[in-house]
């Protein structure tokens, strides 16, 4: 085995360490500077660092150790209140994109007669759609991590929204498969999904149990974190393996079967120190690596751009309003419907399925790339903005109005 792979590293690990210290000195989120340099590096300007398969591994433990860390630092006693308000901030957050990028796709594809033409044009119209329904919540746990935000009533109904958001969109993924392919059986698949989060409360509650016995008869405490690694990688592996779920849940939900145990804080130290110094940048930086565009016509163009606006404006203005109608303050609203925004590898893991499965032009995969990058980018910059905000209102939700 070639051992360049040494140079991408040290050339990530210097730009991400680099752009992160410029993007800090400007008041801005690190994660913000860490997604530039990948851009940077990558096939898209200096072509330094190519996308990989080894890179998109260690992209994945970092992007499941992210969302693990975020798990043991979520309040599950603040989950629970917001439960219900997430589930509706997430059904106005799928809702609200969808209508907007299959108008837009339809206008496009369509002659500019988004709800005529026959049944595969509107399931590709509908699949864009689908594709603007999905949140990258790794993006924004950075940034609440970073400012120290994550643990506010906003920064908790954000997790628990863009969660539920994925299980939508996965929902939303399988009617549109299943009509065009008959061979999937969308009985099955929900079924799945409902068995998967009924599994994950069992084990998770096993394992709490069983953890917090082992902490209490090991005296080197320094194995624990061990222990809790494997079941977080267990539980990504089992939800998408075996349910179909996305990994990146099943590390979260690991999470939070540990939050509430005696070691939470030292599960945490030990693995953020793994995380922020080589995986949590590999990753992010791999976000502008694995980005190349080819070349677009002015129509293209075009869409790109109302895609974009559709993309941002329909999920701050969705979940804002799904979030006031759940008692929040238009303060927290709006840092709601912010945290929101950015799309990254979720959205451009339903792409490339569309693309295979005929559901998508492949004129349409650069536009939504950019689209992609572009509000993964900004929703770190505008969140900063957003919490930066002083309210002279009190922000705690009334959530007894749910």
């Amino acid at each position: 085995m070639s051992i360049e792979f040494l140079m991408d590293i040290v050339v990530i690990l210097l730009s991400t360490k680099l752009f992160g210290l410029l993007a800090k000195r400007f008041q801005m989120p690190q994660v913000v500077g860490a997604l530039l340099a990948g851009l940077i590096i990558g096939p898209a300007f200096l072509g330094l660092v190519h996308s990989s398969d080894f890179l998109s591994k260690l992209s994945k433990l970092g992007v499941l150790l992210l969302m693990f860390t975020a798990g043991l630092e979520t309040d599950l006693d603040e989950l629970k209140k917001s439960g219900k308000a997430s589930f509706i901030i997430a059904l106005a957050g799928v809702i609200v994109p969808l209508l907007g990028g299959l108008a837009v796709a339809g206008f496009f594809n369509n002659d500019g007669k988004p709800f005529s033409g026959d049944l595969q044009t509107l399931l590709q119209n509908i699949f864009i759609g689908i594709v603007l329904t999905a949140t990258s919540v790794s993006i924004t746990v950075e940034t609440l991590q970073e400012m120290g935000k994550l643990k506010t009533p906003s920064g908790t109904a954000i997790l628990g929204a863009a969660i539920i958001d994925d299980i939508l969109g996965i929902v939303l993924l399988t009617v549109v498969t299943s009509v065009s392919n008959p061979s999937v059986d969308i009985k099955v698949v929900l079924f799945k999904i409902v068995a998967f989060f009924a599994v994950s409360a069992v084990f998770g509650i096993l394992f709490y149990h069983g953890f917090n016995k082992l902490s209490s008869v090991t005296v080197d405490k320094k194995k624990l974190p061990i222990y809790a690694l494997i079941f977080c990688f267990v539980m990504a592996f089992d939800a998408e393996h075996f349910f179909g779920v996305a990994d990146i849940t099943g590390a979260y939900i690991a999470g939070l079967a540990l939050s509430k145990t005696s070691e939470a804080h030292n599960i945490m130290e030990t693995v953020e120190t793994v995380s922020t110094t080589l995986l949590s940048p590999i990753f992010f930086a791999n976000i502008g690596i694995a980005t190349v565009i080819h070349g677009m016509n002015m129509k293209m163009i075009i869409f790109t751009f109302l895609l974009l606006l559709v993309a941002i404006l329909s999920k701050l203005v969705g979940c804002k309003f799904g979030a006031q109608a759940c008692g929040y303050s238009k303060q927290d609203a709006l840092q709601i419907g912010t945290g929101m925004i950015s799309r990254g590898e979720v959205a451009l893991i339903v792409a490339n399925i569309g693309v295979s499965m005929k559901l998508m032009k492949e004129e349409y995969f650069a536009p939504l790339i950019l689209v992609v990058i572009v509000t993964t980018i900004i929703t770190p910059i505008l969140l900063k903005v957003v919490y930066g905000y002083e309210s002279e209102t009190e922000s705690v939700p009334d959530l007894e109005r749910v």
